[in-house]
């Protein structure tokens, strides 16, 4: 049995992001108005809304999060929930440098650059299994829940050390 949403309609939405708005609800209220006027029946959210989430470590801030949820059902939507591992919190880079990619020349990346992490590092993967699961536990039965969506963009070089033994383990596998 199929999830009726992709059963008989077509859909038609995108990307939102009001994590950046919270402090304007009146734009939210806007936002859905216009949704509704547009006949969105289907929206990403938190691809970019770690910091949001998940403001100090292990602290985590999922009301305003609850609210969307809500409302997108209560119009009808559905949601596509991203794991928001793409935009790491400043926090995070800040505390654990490692999660910061390293250039060719040796030198750390600082905070700032969309999808500037380091997949080898064990904070970063720990990190992200962390909030992956609270976002699990909390919406996985979500009845606004259609999919989830996992980082899309998969891009970029690190030459830190975890990343240099990973590509030397990876190459005396296939050799």
């Amino acid at each position: 049995m199929g999830n009726q949403l992709f059963d008989q309609q077509f859909m038609h939405g995108g990307d939102y992001n009001p994590d950046q708005w919270l402090a304007y609800p009146e734009i939210l209220q806007k936002d859905l108005a216009y949704m509704q006027q547009a006949h969105v029946n289907t929206v990403t959210l938190g691809v970019f809304a770690w910091s949001a989430l998940e403001p100090q470590e292990g602290v985590y801030q999922f009301d305003w999060l609850d609210r969307v949820f809500d409302q997108i059902h209560g119009i009808g939507g559905k949601v596509i929930l991203a794991t928001p591992s793409g935009g790491r919190p400043q926090w995070l880079s800040q505390k654990y440098p490692e999660v910061n990619r390293t250039n060719a020349q040796g030198q750390k990346h600082t905070h700032g650059f969309r999808h500037n992490h380091c997949y080898s590092s064990p904070i970063y993967r720990e990190k992200v299994t962390q909030i992956n699961q609270q976002l699990a536990k909390r919406y996985g039965k979500h009845p606004a829940l259609a999919v989830w969506h996992i980082s899309n963009e998969y891009s970029g070089e690190c030459f830190c050390s975890y990343c240099q033994e990973n590509w030397r383990s990876w190459l005396q596998k296939i050799w």
